[in-house]
């Protein structure tokens, strides 16, 4: 960011706050630190979503108990925009096991690149929610008076580069990628596209319209769905949608996480008693392995191994045609509290290219079929839908 910056790039970055807690609770100070010397670049801007008043730990406890409410409203969306003319959208965060730089377990995630249209409409939701009453600037530079300057962050972050030894093995391994931007226009696909997003607000007369536009396009199937998943809950009315399609003959094939693959497991164990249902429907299951074939081909960046694969995907193709890819679990937290996006794009070659990957994902060496089992003893179990902060 800094580099663009350097070069003339006006940069601005909007991230929900709640990450600067989660991520590194016994640093926030520090990473504020770091956020002010950046932000003092002329170039470049941040600014945090529904963010915390205190920057303490104990501070940010007292806050969460006496307005709860306003806290729990994240926003959980996910897009790059680079000057106004090309887009990635999808449910990616920035973080190490996005990238397959950590050590623990590394997420399978998908992104999509749109240039045209696309990126105009996914930089007027940037705008959006940038000039929203829930997005401010950050204040750590008076708590940080002494920081230094956006180039001294720069410098900083290089030599912890450095220092890392898997990391200096990467960089031993760094390539142009000139070769790959020149080649970009010949994997396009063409299509056009619709941008979704939920409103910044938490107004009590504003519903989240993700879910509507999700289920529209669901129901819209004639012959088949493909859906990716990393965070099932869902309810009786998407299990009565499943139905509906069903019985209009409409193939369903779900990929989602398996408890061996989950990085929250608390999710799981409400997603379970879902199986059942879902199953009773006709539709198909999958459930991701903890150790696919694509482990290192797609997961891993080596030389670091993630001592599991986890599911992070949220896609859906319907009929070989018509693609979504975005942020939003089916969870009640994504349908209720999360703002979230998406994006459904009309591209039959687009679509096949990522129905061939789902495809690939399902098949017995990457994931489980889940299967029932109608044997005496054995129970439907009614699904209890709760609300999780999954990511």
């Amino acid at each position: 960011m800094i580099a663009a910056a350097n070069r003339g790039v006006r940069v601005r970055l909007l991230f929900d706050d709640l990450n600067t807690l989660l991520h590194d609770m016994t640093h926030v100070k520090l990473r504020d630190a770091a956020l002010a010397r950046i932000d003092r670049h002329p170039n470049l801007e941040i600014r945090v979503f529904n963010g915390w008043h205190a920057r303490d730990l104990l501070g940010r406890v007292n806050e969460a108990v006496w307005d709860f409410e306003r806290l729990n409203r994240r926003m959980h969306y996910k897009q790059m925009v680079a000057d106004n003319r090309a887009a990635i959208l999808g449910g990616r965060n920035i973080g190490v096991e996005y990238f397959g730089l950590f050590e623990e377990f590394n997420f399978l995630d998908l992104d999509a690149l749109g240039v045209g249209p696309v990126a105009r409409q996914a930089s007027a939701v940037f705008d959006r929610y940038w000039n929203s009453a829930w997005a401010r600037g950050i204040r750590f530079a008076a708590a940080a008076p002494d920081a230094g300057a956006p180039s001294d962050a720069k410098n900083e972050a290089l030599q912890r580069l450095l220092g890392d030894s898997r990391a200096r093995r990467i960089l031993a391994g760094e390539q142009s990628w000139a070769g790959r931007v020149d080649a970009l226009p010949s994997t396009l696909m063409p299509g056009r596209s619709v941008v979704h997003t939920d409103s910044p607000s938490r107004a009590a007369e504003t519903r989240n319209h993700m879910p509507e536009a999700f289920r529209a396009l669901l129901l819209s199937a004639q012959r088949e769905v493909l859906i990716t998943n990393a965070y099932i809950i869902p309810d009786a009315v998407f299990i009565a949608d499943l139905q509906r399609l069903a019985d209009r003959g409409v193939t369903v094939r779900i990929l989602t996480n398996s408890l061996a693959s989950h990085d929250v497991p608390a999710v799981n164990s409400h997603y379970e008693g879902w199986r059942v249902p879902i199953l009773r429907t006709g539709a198909e299951v999958h459930e991701l392995r903890a150790h696919p074939q694509v482990h290192a081909q797609l997961i891993d960046t080596l030389p670091v191994v993630g001592g599991f694969a986890g599911l992070h995907t949220k896609a859906m193709v319907i009929d070989r045609r018509y693609s979504f890819v975005g942020s939003m679990n089916l969870d009640p937290r994504s349908e209720v509290i999360n703002a979230e996006m998406g994006v459904i794009i009309d591209s039959p070659p687009l679509a096949e290219a990522l129905a061939a990957a789902m495809q690939r994902d399902m098949s017995g060496a990457n994931s489980w079929k889940v299967t029932l089992d109608d044997s005496p003893g054995s129970e439907e179990i009614a699904g209890d839908p709760a609300i999780f902060s999954a990511s």
